[in-house]
C-alpha cells in the first residue's frame, strides 16, 4: 500500500520541499477521509471547510485541517471510536500513526490530531531533511452544535480506494466562510482567498445558514432579530473590507499557494475585494 501513496505523491509534481510537505499532508487527509467513511462517520457528520473545497472542488490552495459538522447537535459526540478505525486503516496502508483527542468534551468544537512519523522515512521525503522521525500532523475538528439550515451533498472519491463523502453544499460552505470573515477575531488571509474563489465560481451564500450562525455566536449573537439579506451582507462586508491590512492577509496565504496562483495576491486591495463583493451581491439578486 505504501507504493500507492508514492504514486499519488508523484502525481503532484511538487516543485519544492514545501509543496512536497503539503502534498504529503493532503494524501494523509484523503486516507483519513476514507477511514472515516469505513467507520460510518458520515452517517452523522458532514465534511466542510477549506480542505473540503480543495479535495472535492479543486480549490487551488492547500489546507491544513479536516473540518466537519454534525448533521444533528450531539453534545455527547466522542472522537475515540472513529479514531480507532482510522488508525487501523492507516496501519493497513503501512503507516504507523498516533491519534489523540484534544481539548475538553465540554467544548463545542471537538478536536483530534493524527501524528505520523513513518511516512517521511518510508518515502524518503525531502522536507524531512535529516530528521527521519519528522512528524506530519493532521488536525480534525468537528462542530457538535452547528448552526441550522445547512444544505448537503454526496460525492464519490477514488483515492485511496472508492468511497463516498457526505459534505456541505457550496452555498452553505460559503455562508460559514462569510461568518468567519465577519466574526473571526484575527486576520486569516486564507478566508479572503476562499471568498474570492467562491465568487469566481458564481456561488451565493445560504442566507438562512449564515443568519443562524450569526445568531449563534459572534458579535451579532445578541441581536436575535437580525435579518441577513443582500443589503445587510453588502454593508457588513464593505465595512470589513475597509478594515483589512491586505499585505498581512497576503503573507498568511502565500505559503499554501503555488507560484502561479500566488501572482494574483498582488491585486489584493480594498478595490479588488469591493469588486468581488459587488459581483457576489449581483449574483445573489439573480438567484
Amino acid at each position: 500500500m505504501i507504493d500507492l501513496i508514492q504514486q499519488r505523491l508523484q502525481s503532484y509534481n511538487a516543485a519544492n520541499r514545501l509543496e512536497v510537505e503539503n502534498a504529503t499532508k493532503e494524501i494523509l487527509q484523503e486516507i483519513a477521509l476514507y477511514a472515516l467513511w469505513r467507520a460510518d462517520f458520515f452517517d452523522v457528520a458532514l465534511f466542510q471547510g477549506g480542505t473540503s473545497l480543495r479535495i472535492l472542488h479543486g480549490l487551488p490552495r492547500f489546507s491544513e485541517d479536516l473540518d466537519f459538522m454534525l448533521t444533528k447537535p450531539d453534545t455527547e459526540f466522542n472522537w475515540t471510536p472513529y479514531l480507532d478505525i482510522l488508525l487501523q486503516t492507516f496501519e493497513e496502508f503501512g503507516l504507523q500513526s498516533e491519534a489523540l483527542r484534544k481539548g475538553s468534551m465540554a467544548q463545542r468544537i471537538r478536536k483530534a490530531v493524527i501524528k505520523d512519523t513513518s511516512i517521511t522515512h518510508q518515502l524518503d521525503l525531502s522536507f524531512a531533511g535529516r530528521n527521519e522521525k519528522k512528524t506530519v500532523r493532521i488536525k480534525l475538528e468537528i462542530d457538535v452544535a452547528p448552526p441550522a439550515f445547512s444544505g448537503e451533498e454526496r460525492t464519490f472519491l477514488d483515492f485511496p480506494l472508492d468511497y463516498e463523502v457526505r459534505h456541505q453544499d457550496l452555498s452553505s460552505n460559503l455562508a460559514l466562510k462569510i461568518h468567519a470573515l465577519l466574526c473571526r477575531e484575527y486576520l486569516k488571509g486564507r478566508d479572503w482567498y476562499d471568498f474570492s474563489w467562491y465568487v469566481s465560481k458564481g456561488v451565493t451564500p445560504n442566507f438562512q445558514h449564515l443568519q443562524a450562525a450569526l445568531r449563534q455566536f459572534g458579535p451579532w449573537s445578541q441581536e436575535k432579530d437580525i435579518r441577513v439579506d443582500r443589503d445587510w451582507l453588502n454593508d457588513a462586508l464593505t465595512k470589513k473590507i475597509d478594515s483589512i491590512s491586505w499585505s498581512q492577509a497576503q503573507d498568511d496565504v502565500r505559503r499554501v499557494l503555488r507560484p502561479r496562483e500566488a501572482e494574483s495576491l498582488t491585486l489584493w486591495s480594498d478595490a479588488f475585494f469591493t469588486a468581488k463583493l459587488a459581483k457576489l451581491i449581483q449574483k445573489a439578486a439573480i438567484d
